[in-house]
């Protein structure tokens, strides 16, 4: 709860008031490692907040092989924002990596809260920028930076994340095979 509060107040200050009717939204969940919040064919229904623990967010590619797009992590929201908006099926996995905590605001009952704490919509239009921002930094890294470039920018901007997900996801994730990861570790310690 407390960590929800403490992300918030970093875009938008709420008054007590205002977190009380915040609070009053919001459910708690436990997720298991390998448990899924979404699997394709479902319709994502909530916006979860990662109050500890990591989820991926995949699909599988024609060959058959998962293809991560992005990690949630401690303080940050997930979910799949095209399935939540339009409620269609997914065409996407959410899949916890390890022992999650989650708070959850169900999109059913979004815009009564937008309603009643208005400030609530402007720190979701600021994360959403935030989010939107990484994206297109993403997006710019896979097209100019070569595989091992992406693999040492990556290691460098979150250094404590690599050691917490196993290699084969963060191979999936910069868009190469885990034997290609491996001869860039190796390289390294070399």
């Amino acid at each position: 709860m407390q960590g929800l509060l403490n992300h918030i107040q970093k875009f938008v200050v709420l008054s007590e008031e205002e977190q009380e009717i915040l609070l009053s939204y919001i459910t708690y969940h436990e997720v298991n490692k390998k448990d899924y919040l979404l699997r394709q064919g479902q319709i994502c229904s909530a916006n979860y907040f990662i109050l500890q623990g990591c989820f991926r967010l995949y699909y599988m590619n024609d060959n058959g092989t998962e293809q991560i797009l992005h990690f949630g992590i401690d303080n940050w929201w997930i979910a799949d924002y095209e399935s939540l908006e339009k409620q269609t099926p997914s065409e996407f996995y959410i899949q916890a990596i390890e022992p999650t905590r989650i708070a959850v605001l169900k999109k059913s009952i979004q815009e009564e809260l937008f309603n009643k704490v208005p400030k609530m919509e402007r720190y979701f239009r600021l994360v959403f920028q935030k989010a939107y921002t990484a994206s297109q930094m993403r997006i710019k890294y896979i097209y100019t930076f070569t595989g091992e470039e992406r693999y040492h920018h990556f290691n460098k901007s979150f250094p404590g994340f690599v050691q917490r997900i196993p290699q084969y996801m963060l191979a999936s994730y910069l868009g190469f095979t885990p034997e290609f990861l491996s001869k860039i570790r190796g390289k390294k310690e070399k």
